[in-house]
């Protein structure tokens, strides 16, 4: 433990969620958090350890499903238990966050919390320690709620975007040599089409949207207050509740009625302000297996140096291939292609069409084959 990190700061990793779009490899007994995918230890545990530079392990909770909590074990070890917070159900990140505020906001009414995903891989971790703790120090002033942006390097239609405004001062402890920006959020864009996508590009004023928010209790709670009434008297009762023998019930009574609805629409589509910091520390959200390819050639993943000798590729190239050990496989003349086998299920597709793997998922499901999902 770091004890040079201030005890007033949280972090709230959501680790929720099936990540279909990884089927074969993620599961619903095994989402894509729990997954090793690199040979480096789950998602969920890299971001456990990333946030562990900045905040202190105590201050760090995680929030998940029943399920999810007993994953958690095996993927962290001593991680604390009443650091897990468990959702009844999914319904999107505003419920979600709602939840870990109330928790927050019963042990420190004073806290700033960062939120982030627990399924996206940063390579260049001092950049995103610097970012992160610029917008601790912007939340601390409990002004407006800040968010991080990254800069598009493409038209890309998984994302959903954020507008920059004005751009503003970054704090004095920031202000000389770096090289991220702070700006006026002027607008959310929901993930767009391609046409859409390049005008975002060319515009320059446009970032992707990292999903990443980081706020003092006060200023989201003043939000959900104003913007959701409803979730803000049910973000009060289950803070009323926190501790008692009525937490259980009250917690399962509020989810068994709300609605999905996602932390930017609900939220911060309609604060203000809105604050974002833009930057770059090598993000991706590994939502696909096209991002997954992408990855695996940014980091030589496939390595002459430690090559699989039960991998041979005669005239192939851009190929990712993700198979059981002890397997060989054998390619001949094929490009832009993704070939992912687990015990039971095999998954071919071409470069750029992984984000249909959700259709197979759910036609999977149609046809009653919820032994494969």
């Amino acid at each position: 433990m770091n004890n040079g990190l201030s005890k007033h700061v949280y972090a709230v990793i959501m680790a929720g969620g099936i990540g279909k779009k990884l089927w074969p490899v993620s599961r619903k007994k095994m989402p894509k958090q729990f997954v090793d995918l690199f040979d480096e230890g789950t998602m969920l545990a890299k971001t456990v350890q990333r946030i562990s530079g900045i905040v202190l392990e105590d201050n760090i909770l995680i929030i998940t499903s029943e399920l999810g909590r007993k994953l958690i074990s095996a993927s962290l070890g001593s991680f604390r238990a009443d650091n897990i917070i468990v959702e009844p159900s999914s319904r999107n990140t505003a419920p979600c966050i709602a939840l870990a505020t109330a928790h927050i906001k019963k042990r420190d009414p004073d806290a700033v919390t960062i939120v982030l995903p627990s399924d996206h891989l940063v390579l260049d971790e001092m950049a995103f320690t610097k970012i992160v703790e610029a917008g601790i120090e912007i939340a601390q002033g409990k002004n407006g709620l800040v968010t991080i942006g990254i800069k598009a390097d493409r038209p890309e239609i998984d994302y959903g975007y954020i507008q920059a405004d004005e751009q503003m001062s970054l704090p004095l402890a920031f202000s000389a040599g770096c090289d991220f920006m702070l700006f006026r959020v002027k607008a959310f864009a929901e993930k767009p089409d391609i046409s859409t996508a390049v005008e975002f590009l060319e515009s320059k004023d446009f970032y992707w949207n990292s999903g990443i928010f980081i706020w003092h209790i006060d200023a989201i709670s003043r939000e959900f207050e104003r913007s959701m009434p409803d979730l803000y008297k049910d973000l009060l009762n289950i803070y009323e509740s926190l501790g008692t023998e009525n937490e259980h019930n009250v917690i399962e009574h509020v989810y068994s009625w709300i609605h999905p609805i996602s932390i930017d629409y609900g939220i911060m589509e309609k604060a203000d302000p809105v604050f974002v910091l833009t930057g770059e520390f090598g993000w991706t959200d590994l939502g696909c297996w096209d991002e997954v390819l992408k990855v695996a050639g940014r980091r030589s993943l496939i390595d002459e140096e430690t090559p699989d000798l039960r991998l041979i590729q005669i005239d192939c190239d851009n190929v990712f291939v993700r198979k059981p050990e002890g397997k060989v496989v054998c390619m001949i003349g094929i490009s832009d292609v993704i070939v992912v086998e687990t015990d039971d299920a095999l998954l071919i597709c071409s470069k750029g069409s992984t984000n249909r793997v959700g259709d197979v998922v759910d036609t999977l499901r149609r046809e009653g084959l919820e032994e494969y999902l």
